[in-house]
């Protein structure tokens, strides 16, 4: 979500060199956009509480003589970070009490859209906005070593392709019921689509759900496996290539969302505990699924009630918002 606010700087700085700092899951997200020169990755994980061990904050970027640190994060670390590298000027929203540590703090907005939230900052710094969409490159390479995923994963290559990431970092209270996704996927196969699984090791266990659920549901009525599975098999580049070879995505709200819709894909996110006027991916080619009760939005991790909010999805919503993206 921070992609249109580093292309706003691109554009009012063509000539610059941008490096971004970032932790290792989201570091090779970077080599996939032309606006940045170069990625940092941020190995080291240092606790505010332990001020002995502040020295390591800032190593990676310390000596590398930059003029100026942009900090997105809100947190105190990264503004900390920024100043024990000597950065001379540190610009950043004014929270976390690290107002102190900066060098021009802009008071943060309420109620935005988090790359709104992003741009903001950027505008307040004199710098224009452009478009809300964000966007990566997706090179030749990274589509062949896509395509070559998905016919390991048991793909033909000419049947159409719907990509389903049932998994989610933020925890349990934002997935979609494995039994729905499952469902959806041989909806889907019955029209002649079929799906391929995506997401991080991490999903394995919750891909695993969805996989048993859907062989129960396909009682042999397709000529071909409802579901394929590519989950834990790629890296960012791969996956964004077998993004490329997909028409639509269905996912929870996760970063595999907002990676879909900036590879270009036409998303169905289904929300439940988080907001979608926050974190919805930006684009009208992408469509928002959610069942109102009164409990949400909760932002939980885990739901302490019944689940209501997305169990109160249903798979005939998910599927019609699916094959109009189509």
């Amino acid at each position: 979500m921070a992609l249109p606010a580093i292309a706003d700087l691109r554009r009012a700085a063509p000539h610059a060199s941008i490096a971004v700092a970032a932790r290792p899951a989201i570091a090779p997200l970077f080599g996939l956009v032309p606006d940045v020169n170069e990625t940092i990755v941020l190995e080291r994980r240092v606790s505010l509480l332990q001020p002995s061990a502040w020295r390591a904050l800032g190593a990676e970027i310390a000596g590398r003589e930059f003029d100026t640190a942009i900090l997105l994060p809100n947190s105190a670390q990264s503004a900390l970070a920024a100043s024990r590298a000597a950065i001379p000027e540190r610009w950043g929203y004014a929270t976390d009490w690290r107002g102190r540590l900066l060098t021009r703090a802009i008071t943060p907005p309420t109620g935005l859209h988090q790359v709104d939230y992003y741009q903001h900052l950027i505008h307040a710094l004199g710098f224009p906005n452009g478009s809300v969409e964000p966007r990566v490159m997706v090179p030749d390479a990274a589509r062949d070593a896509g395509l070559r995923a998905l016919t390991a994963a048991g793909w033909d290559g000419r049947s159409p392709l719907v990509a389903l990431a049932p998994g989610a970092a933020y925890g349990g209270a934002k997935k979609w019921p494995p039994e729905s996704f499952a469902e959806l996927a041989v909806a889907l196969a019955a029209d002649g689509v079929q799906c391929v699984m995506i997401g991080a090791a991490a999903d394995a266990s919750t891909a695993a759900e969805v996989a048993r659920a859907a062989r129960l549901e396909d009682r042999g009525g397709s000529e071909r496996p409802a579901l394929l599975n590519a989950v834990g098999r790629t890296d960012l580049a791969t996956l964004a290539g077998v993004l490329t070879h997909c028409r639509a995505l269905v996912t929870n709200d996760s970063g595999a969302m907002h990676f879909g819709a900036a590879a270009g894909v036409a998303v169905t996110a289904v929300f439940g505990p988080t907001n979608e006027h926050v974190t919805r991916p930006m684009g009208d080619a992408h469509v928002v699924v959610s069942h109102p009760v009164w409990c949400r939005p909760c932002m939980l991790r885990e739901c302490p009630l019944d689940h209501r909010c997305m169990r109160g999805v249903g798979v005939a919503r998910v599927l019609d918002a699916t094959r109009r993206n189509l």
